[in-house]
């Protein structure tokens, strides 16, 4: 066995890292390309209508994120303990899976928009062309609910180039499509939906494409009837199962910090808006080196490597450390000039500035759960990931709960940071026998 010295896991973790992190900056262009492409059309209830139809499925695919991150640890485990048969069995199961969760939400279609519509609170005509965006658009569930199962399975071969791929060209499909449809054939938010759709599946079958060039020797293994193995199955549902109630909790307390910030008035609302830029920013750096935990966790505990996974664990915390004091010195030097490209609103970024110490507070408080959610999920400990969740948000109403009378928007700010760093030291506490245990 190679000896795993520091070098060559950094290697690792970063042939894992960068290419993740390049796909997850381009996953907010989609939605920028589709708002820039309406903001020229004269009208502001175009962009309220993308603004609505786009929320509407980021919640939607964000509560079915599971499917990516169940994959990618249990695959990552197979791949380490050289079962191949395991491995084409979970990409089987995790797209089949994922087209029978999008059937069943384009059969619901219409009660899932008119209930989501009854919590949105709009104009007439945004109404009408949210509706349209959405009719088209969630056409494009099997591609995308198939996507993220072939996407941790790909991580969980310790691939992460071949969803960066999609990702890029996802964009440039999505660019070429949108303005054909709008500019050519005059369709407005019709064609930005279809401009949309039309990227999903470019998306989906280039994935199909990939795997059959480079992975379709696996073909040979499928064997049907294992697939749908009771104990399989159950294993399969029982990790996707924590995930998503781990994922709900997390919409919730997303949700309630942006409905808390728009009850304390517009300029509040914008302020926190712009802050969480910032820490979305961080996330995507963060999420990279998740993926490294969940790819390489998972296949040094399949092939039992022990020593291998604690050297891994150990500089994927390095990592942490080195990046969150970047960050806190970039937004300590250059946050304040970043919000000023963002808006020019005079009011907006000197209440922001009242706020802004909590920014600086996010790293440190929160990379240890972004770490440590990639290495549950490798280890496929997603019941212990579910708690430290649970626990998180109990910790984040509770402290909002307690202060906000008499600390306003600062208790909700406070409350986020005990929320994040509560994430690290529960799933801290938990993860010494995990990982022993491996």
């Amino acid at each position: 066995m190679i000896a795993q010295t520091p070098n060559i896991i950094n290697k690792r973790i970063l042939q894992i890292a960068v290419p993740s992190i390049i796909s997850n900056i381009t996953v907010p262009l989609l939605g920028l390309i589709d708002v820039t492409i309406v903001g020229h059309l004269g009208s502001a209830a175009y962009i309220g209508a993308i603004a609505v139809g786009g929320m509407l499925f980021n919640i939607i695919y964000w509560i079915f994120g599971f499917l990516r991150m169940g994959t990618s640890g249990m695959t990552s485990q197979a791949y380490g303990k050289h079962d191949m048969d395991e491995v084409i069995r979970l990409l089987l199961r995790s797209v089949g899976v994922g087209l029978l969760i999008a059937i069943i939400l384009v059969a619901l279609q219409y009660p899932i928009r008119k209930l989501a519509f009854t919590f949105i609170q709009t104009t007439e005509e945004v109404d009408l062309l949210a509706t349209l965006y959405f009719q088209i658009c969630i056409w494009g569930a099997p591609a995308m609910l198939g996507l993220y199962g072939f996407a941790g399975w790909f991580i969980g071969m310790q691939n992460s180039r071949f969803p960066m791929y999609i990702a890029i060209t996802q964009n440039i499909v999505n660019i070429a499509a949108s303005l054909c449809f709008v500019y050519l054939f005059h369709m407005k938010v019709a064609g930005v939906a279809l401009g949309t759709l039309t990227a999903q599946y470019a998306g989906f079958f280039m994935a199909l494409l990939l795997w059959r060039r480079y992975y379709g020797k696996l073909k040979e293994r499928i064997a049907w009837q294992e697939i749908l193995k009771k104990e399989a199955m159950l294993r399969f549902f029982q990790v996707n199962r924590d995930i998503f109630l781990r994922t709900l909790c997390l919409v919730i307390v997303t949700l309630f910090f942006t409905s808390a910030g728009a009850a304390q008035g517009e300029v509040v609302l914008a302020v926190n808006t712009l802050l969480m830029q910032l820490f979305t920013l961080f996330s995507y750096i963060m999420d990279g080196f998740a993926y490294s935990g969940e790819a390489l966790v998972g296949k040094y505990i399949g092939a039992d490597n022990r020593p291998a996974l604690h050297r891994t664990v150990c500089q994927l915390f390095i990592w942490g450390i080195g990046l969150s004091t970047g960050f806190t010195l970039l937004y300590f030097f250059g946050g304040k000039a970043f919000l000023s490209l963002l808006t020019n609103e005079v009011s907006v970024i000197r209440e922001a500035g009242n706020y802004f110490y909590w920014v600086l507070a996010i790293p440190f408080a929160g990379f240890a759960a972004f770490l440590w959610d990639g290495i549950f999920i490798g280890a496929t400990a997603t019941r212990q990931m579910f708690y430290a969740m649970l626990a998180a948000s109990a910790g984040f109403f509770l402290v909002y709960y307690s202060l906000h009378e008499w600390m306003g928007n600062h208790a909700l700010w406070l409350a986020f940071i005990v929320y994040l760093s509560l994430r690290g030291i529960v799933q801290a506490v938990l993860s010494r026998k995990i990982l022993y245990q491996s």
